[in-house]
């Protein structure tokens, strides 16, 4: 298999790369997550206008430009590298796949609007209770005459501070823990005047990304936001959450890039006893190993992204087995390059504390090393 880039996602790479590199401070960054608006919407608009990267996955029909997985892994890369906060997973992975898998006119309009970054969207599925089992839905949704009601409590709502559109996933059949009887709703959003029936409560995760739980109470839709046919949604959540998972671990390969050549770099600045500590065999040895758990991340990364095309359950065996695999080298890659750099690593000035603190989130994200074990083992037993 070549998994080498064409010339066109080479292009995109670099395209990608030198708008960051001129635009994208990390220290302004994190300054708005802080204390400004939660995100820089002139770089979204860039992503959009100028690099057009927010339409390069999306289907021609909806006016995107019909790439696939492999655009959506360099992308990703490289905005991991660049320790990005706006919303591209939650958006265009997560928020387009489920409009692309559920069709309608609806969700086609909505692709557009992400496409010329006039969107975006939220995907409400986890609950207090639920863990990271998406089909662990409690929240309902019942019919009332032309309308849908929904009721229940959503939490983690990554980037719903942030969006003009949320996806909820309710129950309109079956018992709490079926795939069975899960569907999708759309609606317009905005955190800061939610329609009646819904509470927002927003915060910031530990890795500087905003987010808020959601309570439904009596909240009505009309029947228009209903996303496919009811009770048929785990179909489009299972492949897009293996897309999102691909996407994030491809992101989390940009971040230990990045942590990796940094950390080399400080070691061959910092001295001690009078020669740089790179020169320090033990040390050596360690960045060696942070080496290797990347190139090891890597090639997991590369076989979801190629997998994503396959069967079900051959996608579903490579996205579990990269995410465990990134959790690894992530866990890894991070604590040693904090050692490395001393105390000041975890320290807001330096940038590896900030990307030590995404990749500790994205250890867990969409579940956890245990979690996707579990699933690997129940999809080879047998075999």
């Amino acid at each position: 298999m070549d998994f080498s880039l064409t010339q066109e996602q080479e292009l995109l790479r670099a395209a990608l790369a030198g708008f960051l590199d001129a635009r994208y401070d990390l220290e302004r960054s994190r300054d708005a997550v802080k204390t400004g608006a939660g995100w820089q919407p002139e770089v979204w608009g860039g992503f959009a206008d100028e690099l057009g990267i927010l339409g390069a996955t999306l289907p021609e029909d909806v006016d995107g430009m019909g790439g696939g997985p492999v655009e959506m892994m360099v992308i990703a890369e490289e905005l991991g590298r660049a320790l990005v906060v706006e919303p591209y997973v939650d958006t265009v992975v997560i928020g387009a796949g489920l409009l692309r898998r559920s069709g309608g006119d609806p969700a086609a309009a909505v692709l557009r609007e992400i496409g010329a970054g006039q969107a975006r969207v939220a995907f409400a599925a986890l609950e207090p209770a639920s863990g990271h089992t998406l089909h662990d839905v409690s929240v309902t949704a019942r019919r009332e005459g032309d309308d849908w009601i929904l009721d229940g409590t959503k939490v983690v709502v990554t980037s719903a501070p942030l969006a003009t559109h949320l996806i909820i996933a309710a129950r309109t059949a079956g018992a709490r823990r079926d795939q069975a009887g899960i569907s999708l709703f759309l609606l317009e959003f905005d955190a800061a005047n939610p329609p009646a029936g819904l509470e927002v409560h927003t915060y910031r995760t530990i890795d500087d990304r905003p987010a808020a739980d959601l309570v439904c109470t009596e909240l009505r839709l009309p029947e228009t936001a209903l996303l496919g046919a009811a009770g048929e949604a785990w179909a489009a959540i299972e492949p897009t959450i293996d897309e999102a998972i691909a996407a994030i671990c491809a992101e989390a390969v940009g971040a230990m890039s990045k942590v990796l050549a940094d950390t080399v770099e400080y070691t061959k600045q910092r001295q001690q006893f009078g020669v740089p500590i790179s020169s320090f065999q033990a040390l050596q040895h360690r960045m060696v190993d942070m080496h290797m758990e990347l190139e090891q991340a890597i090639a997991a990364t590369y076989l979801a992204i190629y997998s994503l095309g396959g069967n079900a359950e051959q996608r579903a065996r490579a996205a579990s087995a990269a995410k465990v695999t990134i959790a690894r080298a992530a866990r890894f890659i991070g604590q040693n390059a904090v050692q490395l750099h001393g105390a000041m690593g975890m320290t807001e000035e330096l940038a590896i504390g900030h990307y030590f603190k995404r990749l500790t989130a994205i250890e867990s994200e969409f579940g956890t090393s245990d979690a996707h074990l579990t699933r690997y083992a129940g999809l080879t037993r047998g075999k």
